[in-house]
């Protein structure tokens, strides 16, 4: 053990200027980390204490100088690299908060605050906070003169916000040695808070991360100044840079690391308090209080950011970021490609979710749409890599978001003339209709570990519904091919589940009909041209010889849709099969999603246009069996009578679901009442009653006047009304995204996951004894 009084000793740690973090990390190896742990751990101690302790001294006397400056980055490097190895060995966790023990150690009475010492954790947090707004080392300093050194305690931070936008109108200059201060110091704050990832995935949300909680916390003066600068930073920046094409490549762009720790940041403080069950209003308000758990202020600014113009900022900041990757110009490479956009995802959920007055902004004009498309390129762009079911995931809950809100269907009937890089069909057509061609896409040839989500694609497509004008024939057919898919006896017969697929795109179809038959001539002529499908649905067969038939067939074909006999998918237009990830990247894990039952919860629209959320029972298309109603408590298992429910990636996991999921299959067979119980609630009265009418009527026009011309037909159906004839229009009934303590955990698994994997240089986790996801090569 080495002496904490030995100053020479300690301060060969810090006193080099001429070291980089990529320096630290290849000096300092992690089997001598752990050696030192393990064999002389008041080192390690002495180490780390030392290390704050030289930031809280730069903290209070604000860096004067070069030395100075340096030093306190070296420290920061130092506990960037040492942290996750002190977060994996249980023993030590609690090590930063303690209070420093035997302060008769030299310099660590300034480390005592007026009530005794603070733990360690919490000066180190205090000291990251103060040097984030330290004039000439972090910001730009506003006092000139002899006596240019400003007073660190009495300095008004909010002065001092980074970038202009949300709160602050005054844009700082740009200075890179900043920025690069800036991103040295959040990446220690990002590694402090990722203790989270060395905790398994637990289904208790109300376990806090001590370290978030303390740093949003009414502790840091300076929480509501850094929430501002971050959110600003991210939603300021413009990649492309003053419009000059290629300048990326003529100077770095210091900026973007900054903004990339930034979103980063703040995606992983905001993540608090999600799927929390909030305190019921019956309880006495002091009860509230009480039970509202820390305040996080992060969350609390997030969610009282009102002013029309701060949110103008913040979504067209988040939608030209977004945009950015797909932005195809004359000159290829010429602008600068981000790779943030997963955490943009999470930032924009965190926004709607906390937020409803941003939701009804973002909804209010067709801003929605430059953040739809973006989506919609991700999901077809990923649908068929294995290493991106996550990106898939946030995608859709997104839009399942989105779709709970009228507005939206309202704003997919914008005609669609932006041509994105995709490999879809062809189309002349709205937002709704490109909605539609891409989940079909996503539906017909992603990979198999997508199946959980085609209940979320189905549900989007039946909540915006009811509000399509008109729909394209290239997006009528695709609707018809899946329903095509869906319906063959082999698949509704295959699984306890399928049956709702069938039952989703019955709904949508009734509600084009009863609500938007005017403009949808594309849709009714699909239906009446593949009239038979709604036949053989009629008519399913629920006698022991067929379903023994559809189970043979499956046996053959375990390939789920996307080789079902129809034509369509031979020649699917620039579609190409799923391919396993590239060899050599890194995976991790993520948890099951829940049900889509779990998920969502229903509303019925009134006739003013109010939504009325439906209680509990289970409406005629859900006929749940006890396996998956019983199984509530473990959204895991609730759902294994699906193959793949679940998006764990590492193959024993894997293996051990394809066991049970086989045996709670095989405990299952389809039985004539099981397909009874529900085929005589297939809603089909709508759809049979217009056949009735029009086929009659179409065939009688073709006959008279020789018809064999698509569109003399579609003219006639233009001009057909089916007033009188239809049955009385249902309620529109709405299935609204519900938090829930599944996703939240989904939330928390899939964020960490990304941050581990996108910070490489330096690999601030890589090789540490992860316990949040697994990771595999």
């Amino acid at each position: 053990p080495v002496e904490a009084t030995e100053d020479a000793f300690w301060d060969q740690f810090w006193a080099d200027t001429t070291i980089t973090v990529q320096d630290v990390f290849a000096l300092v190896p992690a089997a001598e980390i752990r050696a030192v742990r393990e064999e002389s751990p008041s080192n390690l101690a002495t180490l780390c204490y030392k290390a704050v302790e030289k930031l809280v001294q730069g903290a209070e006397s604000g860096c004067p100088t070069d030395r100075e400056k340096q030093v306190i980055l070296n420290c920061t490097r130092i506990l960037s690299r040492i942290l996750p190895y002190i977060f994996e060995d249980q023993d030590w966790r609690g090590f930063f908060w303690s209070t420093v023990p035997g302060a008769g150690h030299a310099g660590t009475d300034e480390l005592d605050d007026d009530d005794g010492a603070r733990p360690l954790a919490e000066s180190l947090l205090l000291a990251i906070a103060d040097l984030l707004f330290c004039p000439d080392f972090t910001v730009h300093s506003h006092r000139r003169g002899p006596d240019s050194v400003e007073n660190m305690q009495s300095l008004d931070s909010c002065e001092y916000i980074w970038e202009a936008g949300v709160g602050f109108a005054q844009s700082p200059p740009l200075n890179y040695i900043h920025d690069l201060n800036r991103a040295e110091l959040l990446r220690l704050l990002l590694t402090c808070f990722s203790e989270a990832m060395y905790l398994p995935p637990s289904p208790d949300n109300s376990v806090l991360n001590p370290w978030v909680t303390f740093f949003c916390s009414t502790e840091n003066r300076h929480a509501l100044p850094l929430f501002t600068s971050l959110l600003n930073v991210v939603c300021a920046y413009d990649p492309v840079g003053y419009g000059i094409p290629y300048n990326h490549l003529l100077f770095a762009d210091y900026r973007e690391q900054l903004v990339e720790q930034a979103v980063q940041i703040l995606i992983v403080t905001l993540e608090h308090d999600g799927g929390l069950p909030r305190p019921a209003a019956s309880s006495s308000s002091m009860e509230e209080l009480e039970n509202a758990g820390p305040e996080n202020l992060f969350v609390n600014y997030l969610s009282r950011i009102h002013r029309e113009e701060d949110f103008d900022f913040v979504l067209k900041g988040l939608a030209r970021l977004l945009t950015n990757p797909l932005a195809q110009t004359y000159l290829p490479h010429s602008t600068k490609k981000i790779q943030f956009h997963q955490e943009l995802l999470v930032l924009f959920w965190k926004l709607c979710d906390f937020n409803k007055k941003f939701l009804f902004f973002v909804l209010k004009s067709s801003d929605v749409l430059d953040v739809l498309v973006p989506i919609l390129y991700y999901l077809n762009d990923a649908r068929a890599d294995q290493s991106r079911v996550g990106l898939m995931h946030i995608g859709v809950f997104i839009l399942l978001l989105l779709s709970g809100e009228r507005n939206f269907g309202v704003r997919l009937n914008k005609p669609y003339s932006l041509h994105v890089p995709m490999d879809i069909p062809v189309f002349t057509g709205t937002h709704a209709d490109l909605l539609i061609v891409v989940f079909h896409k996503i539906i017909t040839t992603g990979h198999q570990r997508l199946q959980p989500l085609f209940d979320c694609l189905l549900t989007i497509i039946v909540n915006v519904s009811p509000y399509l004008k008109s729909l394209s024939m290239v997006a009528a057919n695709k609707l018809l091919h899946l329903l095509e898919a869906f319906s063959t006896t082999w698949f509704l017969f295959s699984t306890i589940q399928n049956h709702h697929l069938v039952f989703f795109l019955l709904e949508a179809f009734n509600n084009i009909i009863q609500y938007q038959f005017d403009g949808n001539c594309n849709l009714v002529y699909a239906i009446i041209r593949k009239r038979n499908v709604f036949h053989q649905l009629a008519n399913l067969p629920s006698d022991p010889a067929t379903i023994q038939k559809a189970l043979q067939r499956k046996k053959k074909s375990p390939d789920v849709i996307s080789r079902t006999s129809s034509q369509e998918t031979v020649s699917m237009e620039g579609s190409h099969p799923a391919v396993p990830a590239e060899p050599g990247t890194l995976k991790t894990s993520l948890v099951a999603i829940p049900g889509i039952d779990k998920l969502t919860e229903k509303s019925q629209v009134s006739e003013d246009g109010t939504m009325v959320s439906i209680p509990k029972v289970d409406s005629p298309g859900t006929v749940h069996s006890n396996q998956s109603a019983a199984a509530g408590s473990s959204d895991t298992e609730s759902n294994s009578g699906r193959d793949n429910e679940d998006v764990f990636y590492t193959e024993a996991e894997m293996e051990r679901r394809r066991l049970s999921s086989a045996s709670s299959t095989s405990l299952w067979t389809p039985t004539p009442e099981w397909i009874l119980s529900w085929k005589c609630k297939l809603p089909l009265q709508t759809i049979m009653r217009l056949l009735q009418v029009l086929v009659p009527q179409v065939e009688k026009i073709c006959i008279d006047k020789g018809l064999t011309d698509e569109s003399e037909i579609l003219k006639f159906l233009q001009h057909g009304t089916l007033v009188g004839l239809l049955p009385v229009p249902h309620p529109i009934l709405i299935r609204k995204y519900q938090a829930n303590a599944g996703t939240a955990t989904w939330f928390r698994t899939y964020m960490w996951g990304v941050v581990y994997l996108r910070n490489v240089d330096p690999p601030i986790w890589y090789d540490t004894d992860v316990r949040l996801f697994e990771i595999q090569r």
